[in-house]
């Protein structure tokens, strides 16, 4: 199962998105947890230290390594300088499974102990120096929308996101590689106007989307989001002891955490759960295929001097049953 986590500056995403793991940890659950918010704080709100956090290593500066164990033997694709972060995979490509080892994981992931397992936890990494000015997000996260492309993924094991800010979630097709995407917003007039914002993005392309309130303070917040958002507000969550106690670096056992906001994460684990079961693997590399043709013939073309279109292969479907070629 894929899972976003997105929501305005401070909303509490990262906090959201670290309990959840934690949880799914809890439960032993197989999960690889991602940092795409270029903020970069999803490692320290795991429990790391600030040198274990800035130590994370950087998946776009493992690019050419992910593009080249992911490219395989597909005929379609010449070189590994010719893919770009939306290139499909096809006949021949390698995909990437939860729970294995392969050279991508080696190179990215660093596993971070949590109560009842290590989860593998990936990183953009942050702006640097030589960023600035020049770069923007998604060039940070494209190597997390290549993987998330040949990924083969099933039931009860998670790859969980923590987004960027804002609206820039969905300035890619990185938006639409997720079975659910839980929005957190606060019970303010900004945040329902965000909820509302990424739900018309949402819509036109079938991302499930529920939102989760946080911040809230009593039955009037709960009943100003419910007013405002309707049948998309899941569940609401308040201020916590032990988020606090955790933010101040201190050690306490996940078991500790206030029984509605253990509730709460039931509630998203439930919901995330029942996702599987619309799960649409033709749509997904359907919406694949769309984007990058609109990548290639906006940018990508150009700049790669090859014909972008030609990597698509028009038999190839995604599907948890789809082979795996072995590495060499």
């Amino acid at each position: 199962m894929k899972i976003a986590f997105v929501g305005k500056g401070g909303s509490g995403k990262t906090t959201l998105s670290s309990l959840f793991i934690r949880h799914l940890a809890s439960l032993q659950v197989p999960v690889i947890a991602v940092d795409a918010d270029i903020n970069q704080h999803l490692g320290a709100a795991l429990g790391l230290d600030d040198a274990e956090a800035a130590a994370l290593p950087a998946m776009g500066a493992h690019l050419p390594l992910i593009k080249d164990y992911l490219r395989g033997a597909n005929p379609r694709i010449a070189s590994a300088e010719s893919m770009i972060k939306t290139t499909p995979p096809g006949e021949g490509s390698r995909l990437l499974r939860i729970g294995e080892t392969n050279p991508v994981y080696d190179a990215c992931a660093r596993p971070v102990a949590l109560e009842g397992g290590d989860v593998r936890l990936l990183a953009t990494g942050p702006f640097v120096e030589s960023d600035l000015g020049v770069a923007c997000y998604h060039s940070k996260v494209g190597a997390v929308e290549l993987c998330l492309n040949h990924l083969v993924d099933g039931r009860e094991e998670y790859l969980v996101v923590d987004m960027t800010a804002g609206s820039d979630s969905f300035a890619s097709g990185l938006f639409t590689r997720f079975d659910m995407t839980f929005l957190v917003a606060e019970p303010t007039r900004k945040g329902v106007s965000v909820y509302r914002q990424y739900r018309s993005y949402a819509e036109d392309f079938g991302v499930r989307l529920k939102v989760v309130g946080n911040k809230v303070q009593g039955p009037d917040d709960v009943a100003f989001l419910r007013d405002e958002i309707g049948e998309d507000l899941l569940v609401t969550v308040g201020q916590s002891s032990w988020v606090r106690a955790v933010e101040k670096g201190r050690q306490v056992p996940f078991a500790d955490l206030e029984g509605e906001d253990r509730r709460a994460l039931e509630v998203l684990h439930t919901t995330a759960d029942a996702a599987y079961e619309e799960r649409d693997w033709e749509r997904y590399t359907r919406q694949m295929v769309h984007f990058h043709l609109r990548n290639a013939e906006s940018w990508g073309n150009s700049r790669t001097g090859v014909d972008l279109a030609s990597q698509v292969d028009p038999a190839f479907r995604l599907g948890e049953n789809t082979a795996t070629p072995q590495p060499v």
